[in-house]
């Protein structure tokens, strides 16, 4: 099975092999993603963070070798938890973003250079020394657009939002909401919630179809349109603008303990 580490800002997961087929999901940055099958110019694929299996255009697909996933995946590397950093690509002095979330892997004591393959990268400005608090990362999402299936700071959606937080955190979630509702311990009542605890929503037919995340002090950070702050009791989301109840609650679950 053939691997590759992400040297592409945000590689777009497909559903189906067709650039019209529908967005699940995004790779980042420096994210590993092995390759299960190709079909005339597109690659099935399964991301190692979280094992979502979808499709890719083959031009986004620069293999890597064993070897070098590897040592990439055992190095401690970093993750970047501004919501976007600047690299600039050698030889061609080229800019790149990257946004929260992705990984870079530093050459040796130099924390400011890396390689993936035979591209080489540096960073235009340093990395928080200090590690940033759960609040602190989340709210770097404020305001970012809602997008079915993204991970990015250029778009992202509710689950999206809730899983690139928690890596960033240290924490692994699964990619979907109805996922994600399995992990952790119940909360009994929204007012014993804190920062950090995962809130769950669903429909009337009672499918889980919307996550945030708790700030405590009935504050919930969500992906509803854009990335937003609202206020969250026993009933739901209520939207102070509209003074209506957007999202029915169902559970919290707490897995930062």
């Amino acid at each position: 099975m053939t691997g590759s580490i992400s040297s592409f800002s945000a590689i777009p997961v497909r559903s189906t092999p067709g650039e019209q087929s529908a967005l699940e999901t995004q790779i980042l940055f420096g994210e590993v993603f092995h390759v299960l099958e190709e079909v005339k110019g597109w690659c099935r694929v399964r991301l190692a963070f979280d094992d979502y299996e979808g499709w890719i255009d083959e031009k986004y697909f620069i293999a890597s070798l064993d070897k070098e996933i590897e040592l990439w995946n055992s190095a401690p590397g970093q993750l970047i938890s501004l919501p976007f950093v600047k690299l600039i690509r050698e030889p061609y002095k080229s800019a790149q973003l990257i946004s929260a979330g992705s990984r870079v892997v530093f050459n040796g004591e130099d924390r400011n250079s890396f390689t993936i393959g035979k591209r080489e990268y540096y960073l235009q400005n340093a990395l928080p020394e200090r590690k940033m608090e759960l609040e602190e990362v989340a709210k770097g999402f404020l305001n970012s657009p809602y997008l079915w299936g993204g991970r990015t700071f250029y778009g992202i959606d509710c689950s999206g939002l809730t899983q690139v937080v928690f890596k960033i955190m240290g924490y692994k979630l699964p990619r979907n909401a109805s996922q994600q509702i399995e992990v952790g311990g119940m909360v009994p009542f929204v007012e014993e919630a804190r920062a950090g605890d995962l809130a769950f929503f669903d429909n009337e037919e009672g499918e889980i179809v919307h996550v945030g995340i708790c700030l405590g002090s009935g504050r919930i950070l969500h992906a509803s349109g854009e990335v937003r702050m609202d206020h969250l009791d026993h009933q739901g989301i209520f939207c102070r603008e509209n003074r209506n109840y957007t999202h029915h609650l169902r559970v919290i679950k707490r897995v930062i303990e």
